[in-house]
């Protein structure tokens, strides 16, 4: 069967249940779509309980679905971390072996003078660890006074940079940060992201705009991305993709800004692309529920995913595959707001394949890429970590 198109949506921070490792990171315990289910009145997912979610995921309390499609399993991670960026490299094949570094009381004097020196700015508040929106809520009035930048980290391997639009404008703010992940955190202290953070309105109603911006360190090696598009496969990353990966890999880059964006991107290139790659990300599920501890809000978010859903199969033909999985956990219902180290779902669906596959327990994220090499018939990608499930998905010819 020649391959057609094969689209993997990343559910940012949709874990299903704490690792075997998970108490080293402080998240014994964590299960974000448990969470999810007992925070909100009725998840209704009928399509995603198609796919095999309460399968993977049976402690979450999820109803049974009547007949279940596809192949489902769940995926561990092997990288050591819990964050976007190691989290979808690991889907793109690469294990992280070092963690990046974590900042739990503030960044080092040394770092902070670098900034300075670096970029210019005549001084910075804050460094510490904090929420977002709590953070400009406490230091924006001194930072419209002062036009000093807002640097914060969290429990993630991130150096953040928040600044109003009318005090530091979007092409200065996304410069510094440029300028940050050059020539600032570096050798030791090279972060997984530096993120603009641009927030708009007045004092004591401060509230953070769609104009962020992830600026990763790049992949240490070849990704299935880079594998695909030296064997001319075409490669669209939508949401925050590009970011992620230093924007290696791919030919068209779709920047959305919510996941209600994401999803009429997706819709849009099911429609229109007839083979190639499409890996996307809905970053709404972590940065504004799973951060916030809003669990009503992440149950409501993965309704309107699961709604789209019908659309998104219906234009799928036999040869194409859809995969729906996620990078990490962000447990809405624990007393952190960082991510947490779970295990993701592993959702796939071929038109011509198998129905209702069990593929267990996967030991790394990266069998996703495995699969996608092995679904364009990739020649060489031994460099990949993981393993493919292809045979246990498609029909025999």
């Amino acid at each position: 069967m020649t391959p057609g198109k094969a689209i993997l949506i990343v559910l940012d921070g949709l874990g299903i249940g704490a690792l075997p490792d998970a108490d080293a990171y402080g998240d014994a315990g964590a299960n974000t779509l448990r969470s999810i289910v007992r925070g909100s009145d009725h998840l209704h997912i009928p399509h995603l309980l198609r796919l095999g979610l309460q399968r993977v995921a049976p402690e979450a309390g999820l109803p049974v679905a009547a007949a279940l499609i596809g192949a489902s399993g769940r995926m561990m991670e092997r990288s050591k971390g819990k964050d976007s960026t190691t989290g979808h490299w690991e889907l793109g094949g690469i294990v992280t072996q070092r963690a990046f570094p974590l900042y739990p009381t503030g960044f080092p004097q040394e770092l902070l003078d670098r900034f300075l020196a670096v970029t210019g700015c005549k001084g910075y508040l804050g460094n510490k660890p904090a929420s977002g929106t709590e953070i400009i809520k406490e230091l924006g009035d001194e930072h419209v006074r002062t036009g000093f930048p807002i640097v914060y980290t969290s429990g993630d391997s991130v150096f953040q940079i928040a600044a109003h639009e009318d005090v530091v404008p979007l092409p200065e703010l996304y410069e510094i940060c440029r300028k940050t992940r050059e020539h600032v955190v570096v050798g030791t202290h090279k972060v997984g992201r530096v993120i603009a953070r641009p927030f708009v309105g007045a004092s004591g109603a401060y509230v953070r705009t769609t104009g962020r911006k992830d600026f990763a360190v790049e992949p240490p090696g070849e990704t299935v991305l880079d594998l695909l598009q030296r064997e001319h496969v075409e490669t669209i990353g939508i949401g925050k993709i590009d970011d992620l990966f230093s924007g290696r890999g791919l030919a068209t880059k779709v920047h959305t800004k919510s996941n209600a964006e994401g999803i009429r991107a997706i819709l849009d290139v099911a429609r229109a692309l007839k083979s190639g790659f499409v890996m996307a990300n809905l970053v709404d599920f972590d940065m504004l529920f799973g951060h916030r501890q809003d669990p009503q809000g992440f149950a409501k978010a993965l309704e309107e995913f699961d709604a789209a859903l019908p659309d998104l199969l219906a234009h799928l033909r036999p040869a194409d595959l859809v995969i729906v999985s996620a990078d990490h956990g962000n447990d809405p219902g624990d007393a952190s707001t960082d991510h947490t180290r779970e295990y993701v779902p592993l959702l796939c669906w071929c038109p011509g394949g198998r129905p209702n596959v069990d593929l267990g327990t996967r030991t790394t994220f990266a069998d996703a890429a495995k699969r996608v090499a092995e679904f364009f018939t990739i020649r060489n990608h031994s460099s990949l970590a993981g393993e493919s499930f292809l045979s246990s998905v498609v029909r025999p010819s």
